[in-house]
């Protein structure tokens, strides 16, 4: 399973599967983080903490366990 904090930075995907559940599945899905949307990893904090990613034209930070419950395939090129 490949999830989103295993890409390398400047990676974009299409989300296969949001394993969140509850009021941070439904936070995720407002922002467009859901099944079929393309993400890209912009940026890691210093210590992977937490990740910078694109979705559509907004930039949004997401803490290791929330980009951990996201699962990607990586886009063919």
């Amino acid at each position: 399973m490949n999830t989103l904090t295993k890409c390398p930075k400047g990676c974009e995907t299409t989300i296969t599967k949001l394993h969140a559940t509850g009021p941070l599945k439904q936070r995720l899905v407002s922002f467009g983080i859901m099944k079929g949307a393309t993400i890209t990893l912009m940026e890691y904090a210093p210590r992977k903490s937490t990740v910078e990613v694109k979705v559509g034209k907004m930039r949004l930070a997401l803490r290791k366990e929330e980009a951990d419950m996201i699962e990607v395939e990586y886009a063919a090129k």
